[in-house]
């Protein structure tokens, strides 16, 4: 299913530059958006916009928040939920500034409708219950940008996570590579796939090279080997192998360089401090700007729904008419 999925058709990109120059890219059409002007300096739209390495460090701590509201969930949701939460969210900022839609608005976005794509079933309120804050508010925020967030993804709303392939080769090591414990490899796969979500690694790697990396990792930490394995029972077609093994090989470098980016508090603020400056106060629930939108498109509902209901009302008036037979005149 995933070799012809729009999720390796349109989300699989060919390396880090790649991803690297598209965020790039989206960092500078917002600056050119904001009507910044042409004579302006590197330096001095550094000063007044958040640059791109700012924004990536920004969404970066959002991740690590992504990670802590899924892990604290109550009722707790199964893997493939946060999993899916994770693809939305990275796909949603590739091409959308954090200067445009603020992380913790579009984060339990993310969270809600991988709620419903993963079939993990639980209404509005019961999600807001683990909003901190205002829940009135985070179910509005959640529900007015649940559309954004579909659209902004081309409604590639699939996703095809690592762990039905990591069961896969779980069932494979049991049966045809019997000496090497395969229960025992859960914790370490476990841990190492959690570790995959804080990296690019699900928009580089399918998930049966993620999954397999998970496999290896695991089974080193325990130091088990399963090179004979990979060389002689899964992979016997020499041509195939060595694609399969720099794929691993690039997995668990990623992994490894990605450190858990616990930053600063300090950097944080200073990007938030910059970042209240220059966001789209359009989008910000809480400017006047907002407000004011949201009332508006309050209005112009209300009058297209009072149109349409004297438009119906006319129907009703017209075909009862039709239906209603003249009197004959008296004999």
């Amino acid at each position: 299913m995933f070799p012809t999925s729009t999720q390796k058709k349109y989300w699989i990109f060919a390396d880090v530059d790649s991803i690297r120059q598209i965020r790039e890219k989206t960092n500078r059409e917002f600056i050119a958006s904001r009507s910044a002007p042409s004579e302006m300096s590197e330096s001095d739209k550094a000063a007044i916009f958040l640059t791109a390495q700012e924004e990536h460090t920004y969404f970066s701590h959002f991740q690590n928040q992504l990670k802590d509201f899924c892990s604290k969930f109550q009722p707790p949701m199964n893997k493939t939920v946060i999993a899916t939460a994770f693809h939305f969210f990275k796909r949603f900022y590739l091409y959308n500034s954090v200067m445009n839609y603020h992380p913790k608005e579009i984060l339990v976005t993310c969270v809600y409708l991988a709620c419903k794509i993963e079939e993990f079933n639980i209404s509005i309120s019961q999600f807001v219950s683990n909003v901190k804050g205002d829940r009135e508010k985070a179910t509005e925020i959640i529900l007015n940008n649940e559309l954004l967030l579909m659209s902004a993804m081309n409604f590639h709303l699939t996703i095809h996570n690592p762990y039905r392939p990591v069961e896969g080769f779980l069932i494979d090591i049991k049966t045809r590579f019997s000496h090497v414990e395969a229960e025992s490899l859960r914790q370490g796969i476990d841990v190492f796939l959690d570790k995959v979500l804080l990296t690019d690694v699900p928009l580089l790697h399918s998930p049966s090279q993620i999954a397999l990396a998970a496999v290896l990792q695991a089974a080193s930490k325990l130091d088990e080997r399963l090179d004979s394995y990979v060389t002689e029972v899964l992979i016997t077609d020499k041509q195939m192998l060595q694609p399969v093994v720099d794929a691993v090989r690039s997995i668990r470098y990623n992994v490894r360089e990605k450190v858990v980016e616990t930053y600063n508090r300090d950097v944080i603020r200073a990007i938030e401090k910059k970042l209240e400056k220059c966001r789209n106060q359009e989008n910000n629930p809480d400017s006047k700007i907002y407000k004011s939108k949201m009332m508006d498109e309050l209005e112009d509902e209300e009058m297209e729904s009072d149109t349409y209901a004297m438009a119906l009302e006319q129907q009703q008036t017209n075909v009862q008419k039709l239906l209603t037979k003249p009197t004959s005149p008296s004999a």
